[in-house]
């Protein structure tokens, strides 16, 4: 895992080198090395632990550890965090003092740490480097709030702000999303599937959208550079090929029920991304709009929310080709906010028992970049083991392991809102 996370540290900057050593390792090396920043990770050890602080990490200025001795001092930007005495605690509380905001930092990589998702390792990773040795533009939302902001608002969106006020869900909603950092993908994304409403839609249309009175801008992550699948059942990929692998087993004979057609294109079985992908009771439907090369996509899921609840969901993608077959570009308003994603057909089973797609997006209004994949089969359940290789393949050329997938939980999925337009096709060339 610590060789996936140097990896992609990279593709964030290419001038940020990440380096993984084992504590036997660097005990053994007996020389102090140089580093910005130094995470240590399940060294329980006492006697090590003050080994490796008193010979090797005493000169470097950002200092964190997760699941090791708890001596091990915490320093972010050379001010010493943790262990403190009570004098220290007092001084540290006061308004504006710099032990207050270093203990916002840590508590927001402390956060995300814990949920132990390989996007939000890196995520704290890159709070460390941002906020103590460079800026990391991935971030940059993070530090965008402003008087400004304020007054943009009011003039702009008076109504939809007093609207979503006065609505209890609304409120709920922005009260939620008011404790996720601004690049927390995970906990505003579920603040906003557990409370979406007309009103929470239309306020963040028109402060987020319409306005962009938070300043916030995001960029469609191309690294790394995943290259899609390039022939299928021995014939070269084409536009309409890869179009109707998407669509897949939508309109295709069910035999579990008596030959009456399969109402989605793919179930997935699990995801990459720990936001978006994670959901219980995925459905995807593809199909071919009424107007002459128009194509759409329309995910089902269900969400348990935070009070609770099971309830369905259901999104409207714009999927438009890209010059490469096999390349797209979806589209999504979703919840006031434009989506853009650049997707890949990256494998498919020449039976059509699965398939590996891989997305890379932004919604640039939020402020939010983000990655993923999915692993989708015909019943939602995980191929057969002697899958296993091509699938780790798959995944391998998207930078991703096996273990960093989310099972998707197929069960209870009684009675989804599915269904396409009238009028609708389906496959063109794939029988």
């Amino acid at each position: 895992m610590s060789q996936i996370k140097a990896q992609r540290i990279g593709w964030i900057n290419i001038k940020f080198e990440m380096l993984v050593l084992t504590d036997e390792a660097l005990l053994a090396g007996g020389t102090e090395f140089d580093a910005d920043v130094a995470v240590v990770v399940a060294v329980t050890d006492v006697e090590v632990a003050k080994q490796l602080q008193s010979r090797y990490l005493q000169n470097i200025p950002t200092l964190v550890s997760f699941d090791s001795a708890p001596d091990i001092e915490t320093r972010l930007g050379g001010l010493k965090v943790k262990p403190v005495d009570q004098v220290e605690k007092v001084l540290g509380a006061l308004p504006g003092s710099q032990r207050k905001e270093a203990l916002k930092v840590l508590s927001l990589v402390d956060e995300a740490w814990a949920r132990k998702s390989s996007d939000d390792v890196r995520f704290a990773l890159l709070v460390l480097i941002d906020s103590y040795v460079t800026p990391v533009t991935l971030l940059k939302n993070l530090r965008a709030t402003s008087l400004a902001s304020v007054q943009c608002m009011v003039k702009n969106c008076r109504s939809q702000i007093l609207a979503c006020i006065l609505d209890p869900d609304c409120r709920t909603a922005l009260t939620c999303l008011q404790n996720c950092a601004p690049t927390d993908q995970v906990c505003s994304y579920r603040c906003i599937v557990s409370y979406e409403s007309p009103k929470l839609e239309a306020f963040t249309l028109c402060v987020l959208q319409k306005h962009n009175c938070l300043g916030l801008s995001a960029d469609i992550l191309m690294q790394p550079d995943v290259q899609p699948l390039q022939a299928f059942r021995g014939e070269p990929i084409t536009h309409e090929s890869a179009e109707d692998l998407f669509i897949g087993w939508l309109g295709r004979p069910n035999p579990n029920a008596k030959g009456a057609p399969f109402e989605y294109s793919w179930r997935v079985v699990a995801g990459q991304n720990a936001a978006y992908d994670q959901f219980p009771c995925q459905y995807q439907l593809f199909y071919r709009g009424k107007a002459k090369g128009s194509m759409w996509y329309d995910p089902v899921f269900k969400v348990q929310t935070l009070d609770e609840r099971m309830l369905w969901r259901r999104r409207h993608y714009r999927v438009k080709r890209d010059i490469v077959p096999g390349t797209f570009y979806f589209t999504v308003l979703d919840n006031g906010v434009i989506s853009k994603e650049f997707w890949r057909i990256v494998d498919v089973k020449e039976d059509l028992s699965w398939g590996l797609f891989y997305y890379s997006g932004a919604a640039a209004a939020a402020g939010q970049s983000y990655t993923g994949a999915i692993l989708v089969t015909q019943d939602g359940t995980w191929p057969p083991e002697s899958e296993a290789a091509r699938i780790s393949a798959a995944l391998d050329r998207c930078g991703i392991k096996v273990w960093e997938l989310y099972r998707v939980n197929n069960s209870g999925c009684s009675d989804p809102p599915l269904g396409i337009p009238e009028g609708s096709s389906l496959h063109s060339v794939i029988t």
